[in-house]
């Protein structure tokens, strides 16, 4: 399993990190071991002092693909869930400003939250799904994917013609405006409408 991130996907969270608008999907990826597995907490590193929170749209790759035209893309997923990508700010600020990669701001491990799956058909228009982070019960996050730049079938077909993607392939779609910092005691929980799907503990 690979987890394939898209970066700058809503306008108005490239507006508040200062970034211009993508021609095309921002592409990074993450390892498995980024992921925080069930009941187990986000330890904060010792790394970074600006942990960023990033909530998104989670979707599961449901047969392998390659070089998948956009048309047919929607065939490739077949569940969706609300997830966070962790993100070491100040870090990636820092590789950035010299031109640098800055894979170890985004996918070290234990950066990765994914919740439970909803089956696709579930849901009624997969581009006005409203999900949402709190902390202690205090939003700090909400979005809705009909804000999104690029479409999932977009996404799917772009990422497949570099990758095959395979069944079980997680693709985190990008973040709205509203990200920001998580300390030790946090409690964040994830939403898709009414529904939690995650709950993560910050130590």
């Amino acid at each position: 399993m690979r987890l394939f991130c898209i970066g700058r996907n809503y306008a108005e969270h490239a507006k508040e990190l200062g970034n211009k608008l993508p021609e095309n999907p921002v592409l990074f990826m993450k390892p498995d071991t980024a992921i925080v597995r069930e009941r187990m907490p986000f330890f904060l590193p010792d790394f970074s002092k600006e942990m960023n929170y990033e909530t998104e749209i989670v979707l599961k790759i449901a047969k392998n693909g390659k070089a998948i035209e956009e048309r047919f893309a929607s065939k490739y997923y077949n569940e969706i869930t609300v997830g966070i990508d962790f993100t070491a700010r100040d870090l990636q600020n820092e590789l950035k400003s010299k031109g640098l990669p800055w894979e170890i701001s985004k996918a070290f491990d234990g950066s990765a939250v994914v919740g439970k799956f909803i089956a696709k058909e579930k849901f009624e228009d997969v581009y006005n799904i409203n999900f949402s982070l709190q902390n202690h019960g205090t939003l700090l996050q909400k979005g809705n994917t009909k804000d999104l730049i690029f479409s999932f079938e977009k996404i799917i077909s772009y990422i497949s013609q570099f990758f095959l993607l395979r069944e079980g392939d997680l693709i985190y779609t990008g973040t709205p405006a509203g990200v920001g910092n998580v300390k030790i005691g946090d409690v964040l929980d994830g939403f898709i409408e009414d529904k939690k799907l995650f709950t993560c503990r910050v130590k």
